[in-house]
């Protein structure tokens, strides 16, 4: 028995069957726990889970006027298994669509391909045809019963009562890949914000997702509710929105900058509230909704004048005379001028930098501001740079330079405003003592090197978010709330005060008084309305100069600041002046009188005013 070469072919035999029973084991353990999908396909065998799309929540002026609501559309999904098991009318269900053969295998093929559809799965419902109005669906929703796997479902997209603020309000578009890696809440084929309000409170207006649950017999037909519904789950709404935008100032502003480049910033001081913002060229926001989104989004991706950019908020340009009121108010906290001081100008003869504008002499700190007059500020600058002299790189004028600097910053200035939704920003550019060493060497600059800045030219870039914000800030003696879009967030909280002392402020109201009631906007001045103002026109390499204004109104109870920029314009008088004097006069009195200035303005083509 021990030589008998067959003894030990029983445990030969065992271990075969241990191991054919381990490996069922282990296939049924990989089946049932590891791998999902066969749960997946077994569930829908036995149901059919619906989604329940809630509604979007709308958005409100700050007024509860309605901007934004939601409009039902249709989608067509497809269960593949369950249109392969009978035959399948295709000529008939492209007959009630209203599409060709060779669209309904081209939309075929991209709906099975899983590069493309990366959820794809033939047990569960995919969307083969999607934003279709009532009339597109009618003669399927009467002829479904014929395909068995063919479902219509209601989603709702954007619906806009006016064309106003696209860049405010952003658009809703479909998902991506990388959407749905990032969030399990989204699949294949469903919104959400893409840019605006409607991307920056995604979560807020979405809503949550409902689900109805259906038993299906052997062959796929609907039986009627799971367990009784007891997996069920009603949709919720999205949160509405309650924005700080004036509908009728935003419409307004929008008309004003037609056929121009460049942006419209107002601000309530108190508040730090939006109240309107534009970026010119802007597009009716009903242009990014439905089947043609994908068209006119590539449209204007490709314009030259890029309408896609937000203006207000990612342009930068030079400040121009706008920032000599910034220039003051360093000068006075510092003390190397009071109210009284005064420099010598003599015109277009003045050095280093003349004076544009023809005036008396000398002229003290309400003039300078009234006329705008270069050799002032220039004087103010070097005196406050170099009021300790200058020898070899002088330590002291590279730290006058850096309180400067800083001063200038506490306004909001070279730096990209945190915690707000306001998308997008650029942070504009001060430029520090280091950029100066590295350009200049060490010992290589002073006060004179640097002149430009004086006068808000230079290397300095401010953004019209920006601008306005500086209005805002003059008109509050002092201090900003960070700018924002919802009335209804803890943004009140987010004060930040300047660096000069609330005191200084009175000397440059009255000078930005004089400059609406005297200087260079006295043509478009409404005196009840006590306007503030300073105009601006900054040199651009590229072209014209661009037309630049800040301005607040009531001067003794301020409730809107207004920034203007036109691009290649000329004059900061002759166009941001009488532009920002509108909207001020649309918001602080609901309406607009000055009719023959308002159609002039709005009429004029600036874009195009070359080829005239």
């Amino acid at each position: 028995m021990i030589n008998d070469r067959f003894y030990k072919r029983k445990y030969v035999i065992g271990g075969i069957a241990i191991c054919i029973v381990l490996s069922y084991v282990l296939r049924l353990f990989f089946l049932q726990v590891i791998d999902q999908s066969t749960q997946e396909k077994a569930e829908n065998n036995a149901q059919l889970r619906q989604t329940l799309y809630p509604s979007r929540g709308l958005i409100y002026d700050r007024q509860g006027e309605l901007l934004v609501a939601n409009q039902p559309i249709y989608e067509v999904t497809m269960i593949v298994r369950e249109i392969q098991q009978e035959p399948f009318d295709t000529i008939g269900f492209c007959n009630a669509l209203h599409i060709s053969q060779e669209d309904f295998i081209d939309r075929m093929q991209h709906m099975t391909n899983r590069r493309k559809n990366r959820g794809y799965s033939r047990y569960t419902p995919q969307i083969f045809m999607q934003n279709l109005s009532q009339e597109d669906i009618a003669q399927l929703q009467q002829e479904k019963y014929k395909y068995p796997g063919i479902d219509i479902r209601i989603r709702t997209l954007r619906d806009y009562t006016y064309p106003i603020a696209s860049h405010i309000l952003g658009s809703v578009g479909e998902v991506n890949y990388n959407d749905i890696e990032r969030d399990d809440y989204y699949a294949v084929g469903d919104y959400s914000g893409r840019d605006g309000i409607e991307r920056t409170y995604e979560k807020q207006l979405r809503g949550n997702k409902g689900v109805q649950v259906y038993m299906r017999d052997s062959r796929g037909r609907i039986q009627g509710s799971y367990q009784n519904g007891q997996l069920d789950r009603p949709a919720e709404a999205g949160t509405d929105l309650y924005l700080s935008i004036d509908r009728k100032t935003q419409q307004i502003a929008e008309q004003l900058m037609q056929n121009k480049i460049g942006s419209i910033v107002a601000i309530e001081p108190q508040t730090g509230e939006i109240i309107a913002m534009v970026s010119a060229p802007y597009w009716d926001p009903r242009r990014l909704v439905g089947k043609e989104r994908s068209a006119n989004y590539q449209q204007l991706l490709n314009d030259t004048n890029k309408p896609l950019m937000n203006r207000a908020t990612q342009a930068q340009y030079a400040p121009g005379s706008t920032f000599k009121i910034l220039q003051a108010l360093v000068g006075l906290q510092n003390k190397i001028i009071t109210p009284s001081t005064k420099y010598p100008c003599n015109a277009q003869q003045s050095t280093p930098i003349k004076c544009t504008h023809d005036h008396g002499s000398p002229v003290d700190l309400e003039e300078g501001i009234e006329q705008s007059c270069n050799p002032y500020f220039w004087a103010l600058f070097r005196d406050m740079l170099q009021r300790d002299g200058y020898q070899d790189g002088h330590a002291h004028f590279k730290q006058h330079y850096t309180d400067w600097r800083e001063i200038i910053a506490s306004f909001g200035l070279g730096a990209r405003f945190t915690n707000t939704d306001v998308r997008e920003q650029a942070k504009g550019y001060l430029p520090t003592t280091e950029f100066y060493n590295k350009v200049y060497g060490q010992k290589g600059w002073k006060a004179i090197t640097i002149r430009s800045l004086s006068i808000g030219q230079g290397e300095i870039l401010v953004t019209p978010l920006q601008l306005a914000n500086q209005a805002a800030t003059i008109a509050n003696k002092g201090y900003y709330i960070t700018p924002h879009f919802n009335r209804n967030d803890s943004m009140k909280t987010m004060i930040h005060t300047t660096l000069v002392d609330s005191c200084h402020f009175d000397i440059v109201h009255r000078g930005m008084a004089r400059v609406m009631t005297e200087g260079t906007g006295r043509w478009y001045n409404i005196p009840e309305l006590q306007m503030c103002g300073k105009t601006g026109t900054v040199q651009n390499p590229h072209g014209e100069d661009h037309a630049l204004f800040i301005g607040f109104a009531p001067m003794d109870n301020p409730q809107i600041a207004v920034a203007v920029a036109v691009e290649n314009a000329g004059f900061g008088a002759t166009w941001a002046c009488p532009i920002a004097s509108l909207v001020m006069e649309q918001y602080l009195t609901g309406e607009i009188v000055r009719n023959n200035l308002f159609e002039r303005m709005t009429n004029a083509n600036l874009i195009n005013k070359t080829d005239e």
